[in-house]
C-alpha cells in the first residue's frame, strides 16, 4: 500500500509508533529508517544504553526521543512511551524492537487490520512463523509456553504471545495498573487487556532470526524465571476471581433462565461430556479442600477438556448454607462405614464444631458422599440433557 496513504491513516487512527532500544547500534538505523517511510509520528524509548546509540539518534532530530539514564528494562521503557504518547493525544501505539527482528513493511498490516475492525479496542500482536527455518528451538519452546498459560489465563487461544510487534490501544487500556519492568511486561499488558474485555488478536508478520547483526537481551534464566512467576500469580488470580467475576458477570447479565438455555443446555459440547462436567463439580464441591474447589474444579475441567462453567457452577454445591448439612451427612456416612457411632444431631453442626475430633470418620465420608453424588448427579444430568437434546432436535423438525 501507498506510504503516504498509511501516513494519513496513521493521523486519523491518532497512532504512533514506539521504538525500545537498549545496545542495538547495529541494527537502529535501518529500522528507524523503515518506519519513517511510513510515519514520523515516532517515538524513541532509549533504555540506558551505553554503545554508539545516542550518535545514531542524533542523524534523527526530527523524531521524538526519551532517554533514560539507566537500563530498567523493556517493560519500563514501554510504560514510560506510552505515557509519554498519551499525553501527546495518541489513541494507538505500534511498539517494533529495535533488534532487526521484524520488518517495518508489516507496519500497514496493522493499520489496515485496525481500521478493517468494528471494535476499536483491539490489542494486535503480530504472529511469526515460529516454524520457518533459522528459529530457534528455545524461541519456538517459549512462545509455546507462553501461549499455553495465556490460554489457561483468559480462555483465548493465539498463535504468538511473545512477539514484540504489537498495536495497542492506549485509550482503553488507562485504567489497568501494571507493575512488571522486564521482558514479562508484554505478558502482564496483554492478559489483563482480555481480562479487561479489550479484543486480543494476532495478525501475521514476517521475522528475521537469522540476522548477523541482531542482539537480544533476553535472559532465559532470569527472564523465564519472571515470566513463570508471573504466570503462577496470573493462574492463581484466574482461578479465584477472574473466572467466577466472568460467571456470575454472565449469569447476573443474562438472567438464570437464559443463562440456563444458552450456557448450559444451548452449548454445543455433547451431553456425555456436559454429564461429566456436572459429575466433576458436584465431586469436587463435596470433596474435603475447603479453600481449593474454585482452583481445583477449573484446573481439573481445563486438564480433561470439561465444560468449565458447567463445573464451576455446580462445584458450589458448597456454598456456605449448605456447609452444615454436607458436614453432618459426611460425618453420618463416614461413622457407618468405620463402624462408628454417630451421635451428633443435625443442629450441633456449627462452624465451631471440632472437627478434628471426627477428622477420619469426615474424610472417609466426605469422599464416599463426592462419589456417590458426583455419580448421581452425573447420570440424572445425562439422561436429562440427552431427552433435552431429542426433544429439541424434534421440535427443530
Amino acid at each position: 500500500m501507498d506510504p503516504k496513504l498509511i501516513s494519513e491513516k496513521f493521523k486519523t487512527l491518532k497512532c504512533c509508533v514506539i521504538i525500545p532500544t537498549y545496545n542495538n547500534y547495529k541494527t537502529l538505523q535501518q529500522v528507524i529508517e523503515g518506519v519513517l517511510v511510513y510515519t514520523e509520528d515516532v517515538i524513541i524509548v532509549n533504555d540506558g544504553s551505553t554503545d554508539s546509540t545516542y550518535e545514531i539518534l542524533g542523524q534523527f532530530p526530527q523524531i521524538q526521543q526519551i532517554h533514560l539514564s539507566e537500563n530498567k528494562g523493556k517493560g519500563s521503557a514501554l510504560r514510560q512511551g506510552f505515557k509519554h504518547v498519551d499525553s501527546l493525544g495518541y489513541n494507538y501505539a505500534i511498539t517494533i524492537d529495535s533488534d532487526g527482528q521484524h520488518f517495518p513493511e508489516d507496519i500497514p498490516a496493522f493499520i489496515i487490520a485496525l481500521e478493517n475492525e468494528t471494535n476499536k479496542e483491539l490489542l494486535l500482536i503480530g504472529s511469526r512463523n515460529m516454524t520457518q527455518l533459522g528459529v530457534p528451538k528455545k524461541s519456538s519452546f517459549g512462545n509455546k509456553f507462553s501461549n499455553f498459560w495465556f490460554w489457561v489465563e483468559t480462555g483465548k487461544r493465539l498463535q504468538d504471545t511473545q512477539s514484540g510487534f504489537r498495536l495497542y490501544p492506549l485509550f482503553a487500556m488507562k485504567k489497568l495498573k501494571f507493575y512488571t519492568k522486564k521482558f514479562e511486561f508484554e505478558i502482564e499488558a496483554i492478559v489483563k487487556a482480555a481480562w479487561s474485555d479489550i479484543e486480543v488478536k494476532n495478525i501475521p508478520i514476517q521475522v528475521h532470526y537469522e540476522l548477523e547483526d541482531r542482539v537480544s537481551h533476553f535472559r532465559p534464566f532470569k527472564d523465564f524465571t519472571r515470566i513463570s512467576i508471573l504466570n503462577t500469580w496470573f493462574v492463581l488470580v484466574t482461578f479465584i476471581y477472574i473466572m467466577p467475576r466472568n460467571l456470575f458477570r454472565k449469569l447476573k447479565k443474562k438472567g438464570l433462565k437464559r443463562f440456563i438455555m444458552e450456557d448450559f443446555l444451548g452449548s454445543d459440547d455433547s451431553s456425555e461430556k456436559k454429564a461429566f462436567s456436572i459429575a466433576l463439580g458436584v465431586f469436587i464441591g463435596l470433596s474435603p479442600i475447603w479453600g481449593f474447589h474454585t482452583i481445583v474444579v477449573i484446573f481439573l475441567a481445563l486438564l480433561l477438556n470439561l465444560n468449565k462453567v458447567i463445573a464451576f457452577a455446580f462445584s458450589n454445591v458448597s456454598l456456605p448454607p449448605f456447609i452444615p448439612l454436607i458436614l453432618y451427612f459426611s460425618l453420618k456416612l463416614g461413622s457407618w462405614l468405620l463402624g462408628e457411632n454417630f451421635v451428633l444431631s443435625m443442629t450441633e453442626i456449627d462452624p465451631s464444631l471440632e472437627l478434628m475430633k471426627y477428622l477420619k470418620s469426615y474424610i472417609v465420608g466426605s469422599l464416599a458422599l463426592s462419589v456417590t453424588a458426583a455419580v448421581a448427579c452425573g447420570i440424572v444430568g445425562y439422561v436429562f440433557l440427552t431427552l433435552f437434546e431429542r426433544k429439541k432436535i424434534l421440535d427443530n423438525g
